[in-house]
């Protein structure tokens, strides 16, 4: 079928009008059977052999163990085993706020109407221009985003994809080819990154409209998934950038309010590899100390939420962003739990899964303005490392200092972090 553009309504239009943020949390509820559970097995390699050969394995994990599902039974079975450590996996949602029209599905369209705008508000925001038409930048640079997956055949995004890998399949621990996104969350995450206009330059644009996209499906169609699979993912997409040679950022618009273990060694292993970790904040303010995690941890860039309104000179940080650790104010320095820089999130027009555009809300939609930011300096400036890399996003973020919502202040303070990082 030949892609083109038609004016209309969107093909798809089953109204959602769903709320994905939690109270009090980003992370939701399992919504697994009670008949199946994912465990973690530790203990002596002697006995986690007898499990791995009985249950089998879905993700190895080393020293720190391995991942595999079982019944009720076998669970209870297992939690008898005296020498062995047996622990739920969690599970993590999409973190935004989603006000979406139109619900995904396998057959969705290759047509699209024209966007209303094809700048918004956050990328004049981040560019710093309110007259910019399009957007540059990016290329050679890979940017994984870990999600609900992606309408890869979305006008503005079909030439930009280069890897789909779905994580969350029961047959397998990762299939290639395959990340059909029917919650839409990735596809609007996507479009904010990379959108390039399309082939005619008519649809919106992201970013770093140059980079090329590794849609890692990580979350279901529910919008949440398994912290085993996300960890695979983290370390699958840190040594994909070993393999091939290429700058990676990985950009999770997603979380809990509990720190996991296999999600914590995965992102440290990717900043050690050479990739840069961006992670939304959550949608859990505006009370200080509500940040979530992977964002929350050290070796990650939490982001936070803008509005497009102005206080005190500058733009607002979203009420529903979660805060950081107000002790850490003014200290220029990451620790667990710092809100690190802050980009726009509060109503963000991208890319919908129906092949049309939708707006969203939440610190999900800051996240990708800040891996496109990093995606569009690195391939400026590939000699550098992912420190070097993450020293500049916070240098330009010192540059424009928020001053507008709750706990935003002078400086580095623990509602907006360092400040809003811009392209100019």
């Amino acid at each position: 079928m030949k892609k083109k553009r038609i004016l209309g309504s969107a093909v798809l239009s089953l109204a959602m009008g769903v709320s994905m943020f939690a109270t009090g949390a980003f992370g939701a509820g399992s919504s697994e059977s009670q008949d199946t559970y994912r465990v973690l097995i530790q203990g002596p390699s002697s006995e986690k052999a007898k499990v791995k050969d009985q249950y089998g394995e879905r993700w190895n994990f080393g020293s720190e163990g391995f991942t595999t599902e079982v019944n009720g039974k076998q669970y209870q079975a297992l939690l008898n085993n005296k020498n062995l450590k047996i622990s739920r996996v969690e599970q993590l949602t999409v973190d935004g706020r989603v006000d979406a029209k139109g619900k995904g599905k396998d057959d969705y369209t290759i047509q699209s109407a024209y966007p209303s705008d094809q700048t918004p508000w956050g990328i004049q925001a981040i560019y710093n221009d309110n007259n910019i038409t399009y957007t540059t930048g990016g290329d050679g640079i890979k940017v994984a985003v870990l999600d609900t997956g992606v309408n890869r055949n979305h006008i503005d995004l079909t030439d930009n994809v280069e890897q789909c890998k779905d994580f969350t399949q029961t047959s397998s621990s990762m299939v290639n080819g395959t990340c059909t996104d029917r919650q839409g969350h990735g596809t609007h995450v996507s479009g904010t990154v990379l959108a390039n206009g399309g082939y005619d330059g008519a649809g919106v644009y992201g970013v770093a409209p140059d980079a090329e996209l590794w849609a890692f499906k990580v979350l279901g169609d529910n919008g949440s998934g398994y912290s085993d699979d996300i960890a695979g993912a983290i370390r699958h997409a840190a040594d994909e950038g070993v393999r091939t040679g290429s700058k990676v950022v990985i950009s999770m618009s997603l979380g809990s309010s509990g720190k996991d273990s296999m999600i914590a060694s995965a992102v440290d292993y990717a900043y050690s590899k050479g990739a840069l970790v961006v992670a939304a904040a959550g949608n859990s303010g505006p009370s200080a100390n509500t940040i979530g995690y992977p964002g929350a941890l050290t070796n990650a860039i939490a982001v936070a939420s803008l509005d497009n309104t102005f206080v005190n000179g500058t733009h607002k940080v979203s009420d529903f962003s979660s805060r950081g650790n107000p002790n850490t104010d003014g200290d220029y320095y990451i620790q667990e739990k710092d809100v690190e820089v802050s980009a726009p999130g509060g109503g963000i027009y991208s890319t919908a899964v129906d092949g049309n555009y939708t707006t969203m809300s939440g610190t999900s939609m800051a996240t990708p303005h800040i891996s496109g930011l990093a995606a569009k300096l690195w391939s400026s400036n590939k000699s550098w490392s992912n420190s070097q890399l993450r020293s500049e996003i916070q240098r330009r973020a010192k540059l424009y200092d928020i001053k507008g919502g709750t706990g935003a202040a002078t400086g580095d303070d623990y509602a907006s972090g360092f400040g809003f990082p811009r392209v100019k």
